[in-house]
Parts: structure tokens; C-alpha cells; sequence
């Protein structure tokens, strides 16, 4: 594992590869040339081949190329998009493509696969790199925010690395994961937590990714059966191509400020509503003014910071001995708002790609590593900014390390005793706290695509992958620190490893029959998944060094480990280029369920028609795409349970719970109670959707309308006293239901040899209900009370995890402290009156996009917005009176909130607190300026500028409207990013 933090292994790679170029072939001619398309516009990445062979290069930004080739040689041009063109090498070349008819010759990457677009029969999304988000993007997810209609990218926070909670058309489970199934290179993910990473994908350089496809409904994901219901994302990096190598080297430096602080009361705001406090409201109000300090300290500015972030990376592609290759090295430095906080990544990746038996044999070997050296700030350092008082110095004379903290001194010996309930001071917690970890991960696959010699349609296909990591770290803090006075400091540490192989094997019939007008795409094949986990246990140790009494593990460590085994077929068939109906089929068979009910089978079925190519409009020459798509499939979850959930778990009881035997004392085990029949969740799920393109495809989009039921939900019930080893249960049962509409719009409203502008638009409608939450039905049963148990609930009939509140009254638009609506009208106010009102989920999104090039300009902007989600300010809850005069003799800050309020005392569970959280917000604004040739035609070089997190528009009050699962407690601010960075290319 050692090797991820060591270059010198690619950097001797790059200098063979080098010297191995330096020699020349004779009787060979350099062919320079530019290309372009119809509209005079460079066309970058274009392959040019010597015909008939793999040796080739890639025009560069500028659409310029050069290439040495045999005296005599033709050049094969080929384009996504436009037609291959072949040409007799020369000197010097001017090269124009054509554009095809329509998009349906585009390649499209399906599960086990690839199809062209005009046989696609699921809702299938893809984005390639030249439609990424730019900036400071440090996780690959960031990269399609807003870019795909009926996904919902929410960041997880601004910490570096944080990453970001990824939805597809909404959740289907309640105490199942409702991530997508995520595939890099045929790799799937396990989505196992890496001790050490705040985000696992963190470990995965942006930078090395060319495409994002994102299947959706389940003729798209059924053939990943018990993992799909929530979607499948497929990533692919770039791999290596023909001819001379490519050097790039791209470069940024960004600067992240804040953009909006918590609102919290000034020094003089404070001490001006402690003073109001008086006159009998308070009888003791003179002894809390006396604790009050005579600075004015502004926490948030004491820990927060501008952070200043670099990413670099250097990526060489080519060929060696017609061996196409790519080698990548990446160096990320990015700094947190919050002081202290820093994550450095070192990334390198190689890719082969050889061809043997002339080319009946494929192998593509793609091998990436990472390590993450980070420092995590002390988080609880802003929860600590917000409450801690503002007139109290940051420093003063006190064991705490010279720290002012709460602590009452006495006055005769001056022994300082702490005050271990008050906030602790923020910028000691940052400072004295020193959270280290280094995480070690490397994923990747060897592909071996083999053509039969006398069956040449048939291909063979093995897959092999492995998905390792190494997480570890340490968290010391002093003993005189505050935060860890009574426990005298800590020195602790903690690790895990995940080991994760793919086996992978299938074959491919693809073959066309001309006189019946028909195409057969067949695929049957076999899978082995094993992922293990081992989470190693430590002992709390003193900042000395001693163990703290009762905090020895009973175990070293703890290996949860599961396997699955699977068997899977498709079939595509299509009639006279306009009738394509496809039929798949997964059985898998998992080790998390019991024997006879581990298998579970998920079919799919599909329909397109080409509409265009019928008579009646086969001559309407605006249209250039009319395709309907019907699909019906059925997918499983069981990610994101506890391994083994039909057999008991015991644990071993603590040092209060001791049984004596002779003179000894045992500890003994305790069971959990346990469902023996429990299986994954599954989700049917219906899509019909229509895909268009006119006038030359400069309109383009599609528009889909789903349904999807989940059944066998695993939900959380109580049970008879009893009946198991405790009063609740996770089972099987319960219904979710997921219904709603989509829509992608690409416009290329201007287009001509100097500029070029292209628009596209998202939305999606998704409504969530739970349908069904006990075994029998039970008009008494209100529901689960989720999220922090008290202000959300799952209830038949409502969106999972609406708000549970109590309807809040008014007199003068000001809420009355602790008057209620009687809804029941029983004259009393009790849980009977608790309403459900709205949830956190959105109703609607959208994106939008749009990039102006003009010469050598490029200017471009991405949009999102959600409406109809709903935010529980659990910040503003705290702005009460009882809060800021403590009892325990000390004072707290609060939200501002308490100057609309006056409220005394919590009021927590008011609907006063829920608010409307719909936001407009501008991701991102960029621009690029290509400089083309320089260096004496040896190089093109791009500059770019970017502004991310431009603005927010909303009427939410807290401080960011974005939050998934809707309880805004004090979050990670959101940097607003200034990016500069450079591009060359060799």
C-alpha cells in the first residue's frame, strides 16, 4: 500500500516512455493538420489512425494534430458524431467532418455493454467531460450537479472532500440505502465506509474521468438486480490512444470564502438584551450581567478562514509498440474554511490497452491509486461559534492552555474548577485539537474481450477487479485542553481495511441478419462479489498514555463480510432499424439473507419504436429523432443493513451487568432480536418516455414518465412483548411508491464559423408516499418517528420523514410562547394535536445550462433550483432566553431569531420552525480563453477562470437552504470558490 504515496515508479515510466519515442522509423513523412466541422469550428480529441492499424493520435483544444506516418499511408478521422473520413497522408492537411444524420450512431455504455443510442430502451443519461461542472471540483459526483434530469446532487457540506448525497428519481427505502449502485470501469462500488475519508469517493481524481452514464428506470438496471433499485451510475476514466504520445498538464489555484455567517447576536445586541432582561423579569439578572465580559468577539471570523487550494495533474497518452497506454499523476492541496482543516490527495492511475491475435484479443488494464493525508478540523467548533458569548476575550490566563473558558474560579486558592456543561471555547477546540489520518486506496480491473476466429459476432468476456483500501489515523489532544479535561486529554486512534473483488464473465452474440431486416444483441454471463471489512477496535487513552477504566474492547476487531453471486442474461432484438424489444434477467443469490430465501429474480422488459423512419414521417425533414420507449422491470436493495439480519446478534454485556460464577465475574451475552425470513426489499417499476430531435438536431431531448412500487420495505415495527429479544423489529413490510415526470431540452440556437451557443434544460416532478408500514392495517398507528426521533415521521400516506409539528399561533404576526392549535378539539393540547406538515424532499428540480463560444472565447454558466422542499431550522430553536442565562452560572449567544420571538424557553416541536427551503442557485460561471498553437506550433494552451457558488436565491432564513433530510443543525458553511487554472497540452 506503501506505493500510493510514491511518484517515482511513474516518473521512471514517463522517461522510458520518452526514450523510447526518440527513435524514428525511416521512409516516414510528419503530417500535420487542423480539423474541423462543417461550421469551421475546431474539433478537439478527434482520433486520427494510420488505416488499417491502432497507431494514432488526438487532435488537440485547437482541433490540431501531428502524427509521423509510413510514405504513402492513408489517415483514418473518426468523431463521435461525424462521419469517418479517410485521406493520403501529407505535409500539410485541412480537414472538414461532416456531421451524421442524427445522434443514433452515438455509442451508448449500458450495463455489461454497449449499444447505439437508436437501440436504447431505458431512461439513460450521459455526460461526458465536455459537459462537466468546472472549477474546484474534488469529488466525481460534483462534476453532473444539476446536468441530469431526476438526479438530485446535494453537497454534504463545505469541509474538503465532504462529497455529496446522490439521488435517482427519489428514495425507495426507509432504513435501506437509497444511494445508486456506482460502477468505475466495471468495478462496482461497495459504498463501505473508509475510516480516515469523510467521503469514500474522495479517493477518485475528477480529473481522470471522461463520462458519466446514469441509468434510471429498470429496463436500464434490472441486469444489476439486487443492487439497482436505486439507480446505477457507470463511470468511465480515460484510457490510453494510438499514435505519438500527448502530454497534458492542467493546473488551478482557487481561493473559497464565506458567503453567508450564522445569524447570531453581536457583542452590543447581546449585552443590550441581557439588560432588558431586568425589571423583575429576572431576579437574579444582576449576577448573570456580572459574568458578562467587556470585549466584543466575533467567533465565526476566529475560526473561519479564506482558503486557498491548488490541483494539479499531468497525464501522458500514447502508444508504445502499438500498445496504447495512459499514465496520470494528480496532487490536490485544498485547505477547509474552517482553520486547521486540510486534505491533501496524491492520485496516479496507468491504463493499457493491447490488442493481440490480431485483434481478436482485447485487454484493457486500468490500475488507480490514491492517498489521502488529511487534518479534520474540530467541527464542533461552529456549533461552538454560535453559542459561545461574545463578550469574552478569545484568550486570557487559565490552565486551559491560556484560553478563556467557562470555569468558576475560587477565590481564595484560585483553583480554577470547569464548567463541563458550557460551550467550550471555539478557538481552542480547533487549535488544540489534531486529528490525523492516512488513507491508502486502490481500485481497478483487467478486461479481456475475446472474438472467436470462426464465430466472429461471439465475443468472450472476463472482468476482473478488486477494490482495496487502508484507512488509519490518529486524534490527540492535550491533557489541559478543555474539550478533554475530565478524560485528561486523549491520544486514540482507529482503522480499517476493505478488501472487495469482482469476477466477472459473460458472453456477447451480436450479429445482424440482413434478409430478415433484424439485429440479435445477446448477453448471458456470471458474477462473484465478495466485499469484507475489517474495523479494528482501540481501548481511549489518556493524553499520558493510560487507559481509560471500561474502555477496553472486548474484541481486537470486528470483520463483517458478505457475498453475492449472480447469473444474468439480456437480449435486444430489432426489426428494420425501428422495432427494438429487449428482455433482461438477474438472479442473485446473497450471503446477508438465509438460505432459502437468498435467491431473488429480477426481470426487465422493454420497447422502442423508431417513429421517424415510418412513412408517414419519413419525409418531414425537420425531424431528425422521434423514438417511444416503454419499460416494465423489477429491482432489489439490500445495501446499507447490518450483515446477517435473520440470525440473532449477541453481545456481551457491560461491567453493570456481571454474573458471578465461583469467584469470578462474566460477562454475558445478550441477544437482539432478529427476523429469520428477512430479504431485500424489491421495487417494480414502470417508464414510458419519448426521445426527439429537429431541425439537424439542434433541438434535442427526451421526456419520460415513471412509476415505481417498492415492496417488502424493511422498516422498523413494534412487537408484542415477548414474541423476540426485544420490542422492535426490522422486517419486511411496507410500500413506497415513486411517481413523476422528467425532461432534457438541448438547444443550439446559434451556430456559425465564429460562434456558437448551446442551451440545456432539466426538470423533474417526483412524489414520494409510503403506502403501507405494519402487517396489518391500524388506523391508531401514527407512524415512526425518524431523523432525531422527535420533529420527523414516517406515516402512510405522507412523504418518509415528513415533519411531525405542532401548529404554532400568532397574535400581531408574532408566535404566541406555547399556545397551540387545537386540532382535535378536545380542549386540551397533547400528542393528539401533532400534525404532519410538508417534508424535506423536493417536488420539483431543474438545471440549467448554457455555454457562448465565440473565437476563442468560451463563457459558461450552470443554474439549479428545487422547489418545494421544506427545512427544520433546528439552529433558530435555541434562540431562547433559557438558553443564553444558564443556570449552571454561565451565558450563551444565540440565533437572532430571539428578537422576532422573545421566546423563553424551546418551543421545539412548532411548525414555526419549519420553513420554506426552494432555492434558485447559480453553481457555477466561468470562462475560457484558448490560446491555441504557441511554442512554435508545439503546444496549445488554455486558460480558464471560474466563479463557483455564484449566488442563492431564497426565503429560508438559516444558512444554507441545501440540506439533505432537512434538519439544519449547524452545518459545514458552503465556500463560494474563485478559480484561475491553465491548460497546456504537448
Amino acid at each position: 500500500m506503501k506505493l500510493f504515496s510514491h511518484f517515482k515508479v511513474f516518473l521512471l515510466f514517463f522517461s522510458c516512455i520518452f526514450i523510447l519515442q526518440t527513435v524514428s522509423a525511416q521512409n516516414t513523412i510528419t503530417v500535420t493538420g487542423v480539423i474541423k466541422n462543417e461550421k469551421g469550428e475546431p474539433l478537439p480529441l478527434v482520433s486520427v489512425k494510420i488505416a488499417g492499424t491502432a497507431t494514432g493520435t488526438l487532435s488537440d483544444i485547437s482541433g490540431n494534430f501531428k502524427i509521423e506516418v509510413p510514405v504513402n499511408s492513408k489517415l483514418s478521422i473518426s468523431y463521435v458524431g461525424y462521419h469517418t473520413k479517410e485521406i493520403t497522408a501529407q505535409p500539410d492537411l485541412m480537414i472538414t467532418l461532416e456531421p451524421e444524420e442524427d445522434l443514433l450512431a452515438d455509442v451508448v455504455v449500458i450495463g455489461y455493454g454497449s449499444v447505439q443510442r437508436k437501440e436504447v430502451t431505458g431512461a439513460i443519461s450521459t455526460v461526458t467531460s465536455k459537459d462537466f461542472q468546472q472549477g474546484a471540483i474534488t469529488t466525481p459526483e460534483q462534476l453532473i450537479a444539476g446536468k441530469v434530469p431526476g438526479v438530485s446532487v446535494t453537497s454534504n457540506g463545505g469541509s474538503p472532500g465532504a462529497g455529496s448525497t446522490i439521488r435517482i428519481r427519489g428514495g425507495v427505502s426507509l432504513n435501506a440505502s437509497n444511494d445508486p449502485l456506482i460502477v468505475v470501469d466495471g468495478v462496482p462500488l461497495s459504498g463501505n465506509g473508509i475510516y480516515g475519508a469523510s467521503n469514500p469517493l474522495s479517493l477518485i481524481n475528477p480529473a481522470d474521468i471522461t463520462s458519466f452514464t446514469v441509468l434510471k428506470d429498470a429496463a436500464a438496471t434490472a441486469i444489476y438486480g439486487s443492487r439497482a433499485s436505486n439507480g446505477v451510475i457507470l463511470i468511465s476514466t480515460r484510457k490510453g490512444s494510438a499514435g505519438s504520445p500527448v502530454i497534458n498538464f492542467t493546473t488551478q489555484v482557487s481561493a473559497a470564502t464565506m458567503t453567508k455567517k450564522m445569524d447570531v447576536l453581536s457583542a452590543d445586541q447581546f449585552r443590550h438584551l441581557v439588560d432588558s432582561l431586568g425589571g423583575g423579569t429576572y431576579d437574579n439578572i444582576n449576577t448573570y450581567k456580572s459574568l458578562m465580559g467587556a470585549t466584543s468577539t466575533d467567533w465565526q471570523n476566529q475560526i473561519f478562514q479564506t482558503a486557498i487550494s491548488t490541483d494539479n495533474n499531468l497525464s501522458i497518452a500514447g502508444s508504445l509498440n502499438n500498445i496504447p497506454y495512459r499514465v496520470s499523476v494528480g496532487y490536490l492541496n485544498q485547505e477547509g474554511l474552517l482553520r486547521t482543516d486540510r486534505l491533501q490527495r496524491y492520485s496516479g492511475g496507468i491504463v493499457l490497452s493491447p490488442r493481440f491475435f490480431d485483434d481478436h484479443l482485447k485487454v484493457d488494464i486500468n490500475l488507480k491509486g490514491a492517498y489521502n493525508n488529511t487534518r479534520f478540523a474540530n467541527n464542533a467548533a461552529i456549533s461552538s461559534a454560535v453559542y459561545f458569548d461574545p463578550t469574552q476575550p478569545v484568550y486570557s490566563s487559565s490552565p486551559y492552555g491560556n484560553y478563556y473558558e467557562w470555569a468558576s474560579i475560587d477565590p481564595l486558592s484560585g483553583e480554577h474548577t470547569l464548567n463541563k456543561l458550557a460551550p467550550k471555547n471555539p478557538v481552542s477546540l480547533l487549535d488544540l485539537y489534531r486529528n490525523m489520518s492516512n488513507v491508502y486506496r486502490s481500485y481497478g480491473s483487467a478486461q479481456f474481450d475475446y472474438k472467436f476466429h470462426f464465430l466472429p459476432e461471439l465475443h468472450a468476456n472476463l472482468n476482473l477487479g478488486y477494490d482495496v483500501a487502508k484507512g488509519e489515523g490518529t486524534v490527540n489532544v492535550p491533557e489541559y485542553a478543555a474539550q478533554n479535561f475530565l478524560e485528561r486529554g486523549q491520544r486514540n486512534q482507529y482503522s480499517n481495511k476493505l478488501n472487495n473483488t469482482v469476477m466477472e464473465f459473460y458472453l456477447s452474440y451480436n450479429k445482424q441478419f440482413p434478409s430478415l431486416k433484424s439485429q440479435l444483441n445477446a448477453t448471458a454471463g456470471y458474477g462473484y462479489y465478495n466485499n469484507q471489512t475489517t474495523n479494528f477496535n482501540f481501548p481511549a487513552i489518556t493524553e499520558k498514555g493510560d487507559t481509560l477504566p471500561g474502555s477496553i474492547p472486548k474484541f481486537p476487531y470486528d470483520k463483517p463480510q458478505n457475498t453475492l453471486i449472480s447469473y444474468y442474461g439480456r437480449v435486444i432484438y430489432t426489426v428494420d432499424d425501428k422495432y427494438t424489444l429487449a428482455a433482461s434477467l438477474r438472479t442473485d443469490g446473497s450471503s446477508r439473507f438465509a438460505p432459502d430465501v437468498r435467491w431473488g429474480t429480477f426481470p426487465s422488459l422493454a420497447f422502442t419504436w423508431q417513429l421517424n423512419k415510418e412513412n408517414f414521417l419519413n419525409n418531414v425533414n425537420a425531424l431528425n429523432d422521434l423514438k417511444l420507449r416503454l419499460s416494465y422491470g423489477v429491482t432489489g436493495n439490500q445495501d446499507g443493513i447490518y450483515e446477517y439480519p435473520y440470525q440473532s446478534v449477541y453481545s456481551l454485556s457491560g461491567s453493570g451487568s456481571l454474573v458471578r460464577f465461583g469467584n469470578n465475574w462474566y460477562s454475558m451475552g445478550t441477544p437482539s432480536p432478529y427476523d429469520a425470513g428477512i430479504k431485500w426489499e424489491q421495487t417494480a417499476a414502470y417508464n414510458a418516455g419519448v426521445d426527439f430531435a429537429f431541425l439537424n438536431n439542434r433541438i434535442y431531448g427526451a421526456i419520460d414518465v415513471y412509476f415505481k412500487k417498492t415492496k417488502d420495505l424493511l422498516n422498523e415495527i413494534p412487537i408484542p412483548a415477548g414474541s423476540n429479544f426485544g420490542s422492535r423489529i426490522l422486517t419486511n413490510v411496507g410500500n413506497v411508491e415513486n411517481k413523476g415526470i422528467e425532461l432534457s431540452l438541448t438547444t443550439v440556437p446559434i451556430r456559425n464559423e465564429r460562434t456558437t451557443l448551446e442551451v440545456s434544460f432539466n426538470a423533474a416532478y417526483n412524489k414520494n408516499t409510503i403506502t403501507n408500514l405494519t402487517a396489518t392495517q391500524d388506523s391508531t398507528y401514527a407512524g415512526t418517528l425518524t431523523g432525531n426521533g422527535v420533529i420527523q415521521i414516517n406515516s402512510v400516506g405522507y412523504s418518509p420523514n415528513s415533519f411531525y409539528v405542532y401548529q404554532q399561533l400568532y397574535t400581531n404576526g408574532k408566535p404566541i410562547e406555547g399556545v397551540y392549535a387545537d386540532r382535535n378539539g378536545d380542549g386540551t393540547i397533547n400528542e393528539k394535536d401533532l400534525y404532519r406538515y410538508q417534508a424535506p424532499f423536493p417536488k420539483y428540480i431543474f438545471g440549467f445550462s448554457s455555454q457562448l463560444t465565440h473565437k476563442k472565447w468560451t463563457f459558461n454558466t450552470v443554474i439549479r433550483a428545487n422547489v418545494g422542499n421544506y427545512l427544520y431550522n433546528e439552529i433558530a430553536t435555541g434562540a431562547v432566553v433559557a438558553n443564553m442565562l444558564n443556570p449552571l452560572q454561565y451565558l450563551a449567544n444565540t440565533n437572532s431569531d430571539i428578537l422576532n420571538t422573545g421566546f423563553i424557553n424551546g418551543q421545539k416541536q412548532s411548525d414555526y420552525y419549519i420553513q420554506n427551503a426552494s432555492f434558485l442557485r447559480m453553481d457555477n460561471l466561468g470562462v475560457i480563453y484558448n490560446f491555441g498553437r504557441i511554442m512554435n506550433d508545439k503546444a496549445s494552451l488554455r486558460f480558464t477562470a471560474n466563479c463557483q457558488n455564484v449566488f442563492v436565491a431564497t426565503k429560508y432564513t438559516g444558512l444554507d437552504p441545501e440540506i439533505y433530510g432537512g434538519i439544519d443543525n449547524v452545518i459545514y458553511p458552503r465556500p463560494r470558490t474563485f478559480v484561475v487554472g491553465a491548460s497546456i497540452q504537448f
